[in-house]
């Protein structure tokens, strides 16, 4: 009898087991989750050893287009639509200006015959070495408050369109510069997952956006400073619903039904 008893009772746990554990598809969700993505997308850097800090925008943002190949408009009007998406989500003023002088945020379009000059002129010779196998490429300057106040993206399009990604590498390299450097496996769902299949800002990456603009946070916080007062935003949403229904706050920017989602 006490056999039969015990056999019920590791049965009862074997079979339980699995509800108690976390469903993958909402596992992004769990504030434990959230922080961890938030440290490994902003507080490293893939192509550098500084880090650790927080890094982001605390002026307006002004982007100007150079136009190296056809299909400026097309170009264009997909740049409009993020970056309108990003001011949202962020809070912070992002508009195209018609003169490279009123930039502090540059993207080039061109080809990728072009594609490694562009990079070495834009970000110096040393990140040539990195070309080889990347697709679209975007780097970032800080000052010594770590505020950003210069960036760059270069999209050689012709590449971009024979790997399917030209939206892919608007979004993500825009995003970035943002002050989201990192890409990182662990990040999962996200377009700084080179992994997954987003094409567009996931709600998890909306949620790491909000986190970094947030008004507790200061450019050139330590992750120390930092993770403590995230941790409480996250709370507070997670009480609000803020997390619950990021994937679909997200999917308000304009290039969500353009794209067919």
């Amino acid at each position: 009898m006490k056999s039969f008893v015990l056999f019920l009772a590791l049965f009862s746990m074997l079979y339980t087991l699995p509800a108690a554990a976390v469903d993958p598809a909402v596992r992004w969700q769990q504030p434990e989750f959230i922080l961890q993505a938030f440290k490994e997308v902003a507080l490293r850097n893939e192509y550098s050893l500084q880090g650790r800090m927080v890094r982001r925008w605390n002026k307006p943002i002004r982007v100007w287009l150079d136009h190296q190949v056809p299909d400026a408009e097309v170009h264009t009007s997909l740049v409009n639509m993020h970056l309108k998406h990003l001011s949202e989500i962020t809070g912070l003023s992002i508009k195209t200006v018609s003169r490279k002088q009123d930039a502090n945020l540059i993207m080039v379009f061109t080809k990728q015959s072009l594609w490694k000059r562009q990079v070495s002129e834009l970000f110096g010779k040393r990140a040539e070495k990195i070309v080889h196998g990347a697709v679209c490429m975007a780097n970032f300057r800080v000052n010594g408050r770590h505020e950003i106040d210069q960036a760059a993206v270069i999209i050689p399009v012709d590449q971009a369109r024979m790997h399917g990604k030209l939206v892919t590498c608007i979004v993500e390299e825009i995003t970035q510069v943002m002050g989201l450097p990192n890409d990182s496996d662990k990040v999962f769902p996200s377009i700084f997952n080179d992994r997954t299949p987003e094409t567009l800002l996931s709600g998890l990456d909306y949620l790491l956006l909000k986190l970094l603009y947030q008004p507790v946070l200061k450019p050139g916080m330590t992750e120390e400073q930092a993770l403590p007062l995230l941790k409480k935003v996250i709370s507070e949403w997670q009480s609000d619903g803020t997390i619950q229904s990021a994937h679909k706050i997200v999917k308000r920017g304009e290039l969500y039904p353009l794209l067919g989602y």
